[in-house]
């Protein structure tokens, strides 16, 4: 079980860390929500809980709990730029179905 950062990701948390002046990385985790079941939830770690798992992509560190990883194993977090927007984008091979609004999932 894994989860991964695009290179572009990964660049884009380091400066994001740098510039904010802590932090040891980022948590992606999943909760119920949405008209689909699940959301995506992403914060930075400034302490890592003592049952996270930890992976680390291009120098960067990112933290899940134990709940979340069936629903985002093998998840790569890309950062893409569209247009005028930029964001995270989730590419998770466990997504079966999403809300129209790209809010929320189901697996």
């Amino acid at each position: 079980m894994a989860l991964t950062l695009s290179e572009k990701a990964a660049n884009h948390v380091a400066n994001f860390l740098a510039k904010r002046g802590k932090g040891v990385g980022v948590r992606l985790a999943v909760k119920t929500s949405g008209c689909s079941g699940m959301a995506y939830k992403l914060e930075f770690v400034d302490t890592p809980i003592p049952d996270d798992l930890v992976f680390e992509s291009f120098g960067v560190k990112l933290f899940t709990d134990a709940k979340s990883l069936p629903y985002l194993d093998g998840t790569e977090l890309d950062f893409v730029k569209e247009g005028l927007n930029e964001g995270f984008k989730f590419n998770n091979p466990n997504v079966k179905n999403e809300c129209g609004c790209g809010e929320s999932f189901n697996v």
